[in-house]
């Protein structure tokens, strides 16, 4: 279902958050105060080490807060039933390539071009994103431009209904 793939991705992120949380509170402090017991802060790399390290920690959970609260703010109904959007499987001719490719459009954090995952925010992605079957979407990648024709789409509600039905069939 399309809600377990977001909720899946938050409980990553939450988990990363939580680990980062406990060194930012616990671990670097104990760092800093073993390295300041060690005297002159100008030339302890140990400190400058700890310090650079928790500013880091700082960067990501600010990141990582952010990111969930944009997660929480996805509503999948808004979600297109009939153009390309998030969790959608697009198979495409690439005129460029003169070849059919299969893509499955995928939030950031699960992007994985080998497999065919790519991001909503990737080029790619963002091309193919409300188009619909038989539409064409030029491409601008480092590589220069790709034009693609839509061959076929199958929406997350399309494929969380085929999955439905075929666990009726099981039954």
């Amino acid at each position: 279902m399309p809600k377990a793939m977001t909720e899946e991705i938050k409980k990553k992120l939450r988990d990363e958050l939580n680990t980062l949380e406990h060194e930012l509170a616990f671990e670097i402090p104990q760092e800093i105060k073993k390295a300041v017991a060690l005297g002159d802060l100008s030339e302890n790399a140990e400190y400058h080490t700890a310090k650079q390290r928790q500013e880091y920690l700082k960067a990501r959970v600010r990141q990582l807060g952010k990111r969930l609260a944009d997660l929480s703010l996805i509503n999948m109904n808004n979600i297109p039933k009939d153009k390309v959007g998030l969790g959608s499987t697009v198979t495409i001719f690439d005129s460029t390539k003169n070849e059919e490719m299969e893509y499955k459009i995928v939030m950031s954090e699960e992007s994985d071009v080998t497999i065919g995952k790519i991001s909503t925010t990737s080029p790619i992605g963002r091309a193919l994103l409300n188009k619909k079957v038989g539409d064409t979407a030029m491409v601008v990648t480092p590589g220069g431009s790709r034009e693609m024709e839509i061959l076929k789409l199958a929406t997350m509600h399309d494929i969380a209904e085929a999955k439905l039905e075929a666990e009726r069939e099981v039954e």
